[in-house]
């Protein structure tokens, strides 16, 4: 079941939450997705119910400026919005979404078990608020981004950027032009100490699982041994021939959860609790 959380000065935040009755509160998990994503996107559910059915309850959300509405979640009906996306909006959050599971949820969850999970660009955003937000006891970073500011537009590129307030990435599944407005390398510039992923991992006092994917094409592997070298209470995990998404795509039709995605799901259950 959808859940919204309203916030005065933001756009309102969806989120679902996965659990099996139990007689004692549980573990929690938060999920977060990455770019271009959303949190009923492929396997994600299968993979909620899977940690659901371990013993945890798990939330998916989707962050507030990804493009969906409250009414049409899946895919891009709000493009204006996904242009005015940021690296500081998704990190408020993210947090907005662990307060809220605490002050909703305490009756099932255990508050003092909040654990986060990022996928991708989410990784970097996970990290920050692990960083930040000592409420958080243990972070899994899933094919993670190691550095947002190398990802950034430059030289010529970033001053046509500039000029032209905006620039239009491509969505290969849905064809859609997607926005960016030259405010999010803005934002990322005034905010960079807070916003720097190697920062928030050098700062990391929590213990740290980093999987990925040893043939990721969009993230290479390098980026998980940099966080690795960084995060000092972090493991590696590497899974042979496991891409991006972890052999999972969207629309995802089997009732089963793909093989590197399953192995994933089993390596972070065994680390959140332990």
């Amino acid at each position: 079941m959808n859940n919204i959380i309203d916030r005065d000065h933001s756009k309102p935040i969806l989120l679902d939450h996965y659990h099996v009755p139990s007689q004692t509160k549980l573990p929690v998990i938060i999920f977060a997705h990455g770019y271009k994503g959303f949190k009923d996107w492929g396997a994600w559910e299968l993979m909620g119910k899977a940690f659901a059915n371990a013993g945890f309850c798990f939330i998916k959300f989707n962050f507030s400026h990804n493009g969906g509405t409250i009414n049409n979640p899946l895919d891009f009906s709000d493009l204006e919005s996904f242009g005015y996306n940021n690296y500081s909006k998704e990190v408020q959050d993210l947090n907005d979404v662990i307060n809220w599971s605490i002050s909703s949820l305490s009756e099932i969850i255990d508050t003092t078990s909040i654990n986060i999970l990022g996928h991708s660009r989410a990784g970097g955003i996970t990290t920050i608020v692990a960083s930040q937000n000592k409420i958080v006891k243990k972070l899994v970073t899933l094919a993670s981004v190691s550095d947002y500011k190398s990802r950034f537009l430059n030289g010529e590129a970033l001053l046509k950027w500039k000029n032209d307030g905006v620039f239009y990435v491509k969505n290969g599944r849905t064809q859609q032009e997607m926005p960016h407005y030259y405010q999010f390398f803005e934002d990322y510039i005034q905010n960079e100490e807070k916003l720097s992923i190697k920062n928030a991992a050098l700062k990391l006092k929590i213990p740290h699982l980093i999987i990925h994917g040893a043939s990721d094409e969009t993230v290479m592997i390098h980026e998980g041994h940099q966080l690795h070298q960084w995060s000092k209470k972090s493991e590696l995990v590497v899974i042979r021939e496991a891409n991006h998404t972890l052999g999972a795509r969207h629309p995802w039709k089997s009732i089963y959860l793909p093989q590197h995605l399953r192995q994933a799901v089993q390596c972070c259950i065994n680390f959140y609790k332990k």
